[in-house]
């Protein structure tokens, strides 16, 4: 393919965004013992006996192209609308297996976890890993083979049913893309792959990644640019995949790589000698592409430096990302559940994490995510209740203080970042439930065992157990948003309080009123909030129904009526209830469809904005 030169002009924009992440330890680095460069378990593992029969190891039971099924994929599904509102799945196809421990296939996923995802009502899945990788515990991410699909999980005919199943659910898929570097491997890798080390990437230090022990593109260089660009083109023409998630880029946008940088000294950071102009010129080119090769095609930005204009159209001078990852809001969520007791909880410090954003870049939030499950790290779920987890989720006692406290705030926290985090919402399979197990993938350490590497989707159905009430919240959320669709641009959002002693935060989102209560023990009966508008509000969702574990004290068709009673700003004001520890959900009725000409209509009367955008701080 052709390749033109872009402008690279590109301009501040007010606010920076905080927050820093790294890639955990241990991930994606070489296991002891490895040789000359290879990462693979012993020859033993994951060997097929002969004939072809049978599984050993770490090898799927079910590779193969099921019977009856035709080896050639045939499409039958059109490609899917890509809808405003993002719900993202994050899943690995892998790890998804559950019984006995071995990897998933492509068609096991398809026929057992594509439909779980689709009845929680999500619109998007990512997959993770699908890039052939020679070490498994790499979690994808030092990829060996650009142009192969994973082999462990089945034959590449297995992936495009999946998609093509997923596309029948009116569900995008998204590849999480590794382009910011890739396996040193030499034997069976790109690395090397003419002798010298220059073929593909930069030669000397500038080519190698030492966090990651991993080889960087010389983006400079032509052919690298059409060998990453075509890869581009692949998928979506070889599988149909409806977006990217463009792994790590901080480490492409700048020479140092983001390495010891926390990006909290100014532009300059931004802009200088040490901004890679040549990867950035790749990235722009990326998105040109792919945009043209799938009208609507969706790309996400894993960037945790900030960088302005990341997602601002190239005519701009931005790079044409759709969204970027706001990856601050997880270690807030970190340092929240770790460090700070429950009653000190700043609202302020809430808000302020998850409105963050500069207007006009559109933001997937997302409270954790592979990383937090990872062996090392905890989840919300584990961090909340840990070891409870595994002897208090009968419903056939009574809850400890530990987990009424877990289960409360589990709910409440997630919906906090889906209602007030961006436009976009993003969880890692099986987190929806507080699912009790880490990750650790088969290696050396644990006996190269896939005991941990997989998801224990039963726990969710068996009616005995707690995890079915974090499953039905879960659901719950996602087909409010369906109905109430919050997560796009243009809908009117503002913030009417954060009451730092009652620990309250209200919220007008689109068509909805929120009303969080992180208090540690109180209750209001008569709580009075203020409203934009005027009129009847009916309860849309509760996080104290008995169907997610509430104790389910008020009626669910309950009316609220406002009063022409100036409160916090807002012509109008009601009196509602609210539980500690909860989230309360309202919405008018009668109310237009959010993001409406109507809706719209009725926020610039209210406060003289077209869009509906007014946030208070």
């Amino acid at each position: 393919t052709g390749v033109s030169g872009v402008s690279t002009g590109v301009s501040g924009v007010s606010t920076g965004v905080s927050g820093v992440s790294s890639r955990p330890a241990g991930v994606g680095t070489r296991p002891a013992g490895a040789v000359g460069g290879l990462n693979r378990p012993p020859p033993d593992v994951g060997a097929t006996p002969a004939g072809g029969k049978g599984a050993v190891g770490n090898t799927p039971a079910a590779a193969a192209t099921p019977a009856g099924v035709s080896k050639v994929h045939v499409w039958k599904n059109p490609l899917p609308v890509v809808e405003q509102s993002m719900r993202v799945y994050e899943a690995h196809v892998g790890m998804s297996s559950e019984g006995e421990p071995n990897i998933n296939t492509y068609d096991n996923f398809r026929l057992h976890v594509l439909p779980r995802i689709h009845k929680l009502g999500y619109n998007a899945l990512q997959l993770m890993a699908v890039q052939e990788h020679a070490y498994y515990a790499s979690f994808g991410y030092h990829v060996t083979n650009y142009f192969a699909v994973a082999s462990r999980s089945g034959e590449p005919e297995g992936l495009k049913r999946l998609i093509d199943d997923a596309h029948g659910m009116g569900i995008i898929v998204m590849l999480d893309c590794v382009h910011a570097h890739s396996a040193k491997n030499v034997l069976d890798g790109i690395n090397m792959f003419d002798g010298p080390p220059g073929c593909y990437h930069y030669e000397g230090p500038e080519g190698y990644h030492s966090d990651w022990d991993s080889r960087i593109f010389n983006y400079g260089s032509w052919e690298v640019l059409r060998f990453l660009l075509s890869n581009l083109a692949f998928y979506i023409n070889e599988y149909r995949f409806d977006g990217f998630r463009f792994d790590g880029i901080t480490s492409m946008l700048y020479k140092h790589h983001g390495i010891a940088h926390a990006f909290v000294n100014g532009y300059d950071e931004y802009f200088g000698m040490q901004t890679d102009m040549d990867a950035s010129i790749y990235l722009m080119l990326a998105n040109d592409l792919i945009h043209e090769l799938r009208p609507g095609c969706v790309s996400i930005a894993e960037d945790v430096s900030g960088m302005p204009t990341l997602c601002r159209s190239i005519a701009e001078g931005g790079f044409g990302f759709d969204y970027r990852l706001a990856m601050g809001i997880p270690d807030m969520m970190i340092k929240v559940l770790k460090e700070i007791p429950d009653s000190d909880w700043s609202m302020e410090m809430f808000v302020g994490c998850l409105t963050d954003r500069r207007h006009g870049e559109k933001v997937i939030a997302y409270a954790e995510s592979h990383d937090q499950a990872l062996v090392g790290d905890k989840t919300i779920a584990f961090r909340l209740m840990d070891a409870e987890m595994y002897t208090g989720m009968t419903n056939l006692e009574w809850p400890s203080p530990t987990i009424t406290r877990g289960i409360a705030l589990h709910k409440v926290l997630r919906m906090l970042v889906m209602a007030l985090g961006g436009e976009g919402y993003l969880n890692f399979m099986g987190n929806e439930f507080g699912h009790p197990e880490w990750i650790d993938f088969p290696r050396e350490g644990n006996g190269w065992s896939c005991h941990h590497a997989r998801r224990q989707w039963s726990l969710a159905d068996m009616e005995h157990l707690r995890y079915q009430h974090l499953n039905n919240f879960d659901k719950a959320m996602m087909h409010l948003e369906k109905e109430f669709p919050w997560l796009r641009e243009g809908v009117h959002e503002y913030i009417v309080t954060k009451h730092e002693s009652d620990k309250i935060i209200v919220v007008e989102k689109g068509a909805l009123v929120f009303v969080f209560n992180l208090h540690w023990a109180a209750s209001h009966e008569f709580y009075r909030i203020g409203v934009t508008f005027g009129g009847t509000y009916r309860i849309a969702l509760d996080s104290e129904w008995s169907e997610f574990g509430g104790g389910d004290p008020y009626d669910h068709s309950r009316l609220f009526k406002t009063q022409t009673m100036a409160w916090e700003h807002r012509a109008n004001s009601m009196e509602v209830y609210t539980n500690s520890r909860s989230v309360l959900v309202l919405t008018r009725t009668g109310a237009p469809p959010a993001g409406s000409a109507r809706a719209r209509l009725e926020a610039k009367r209210c406060h003289g904005d077209d869009d509906g955008h007014e946030f208070v701080f």
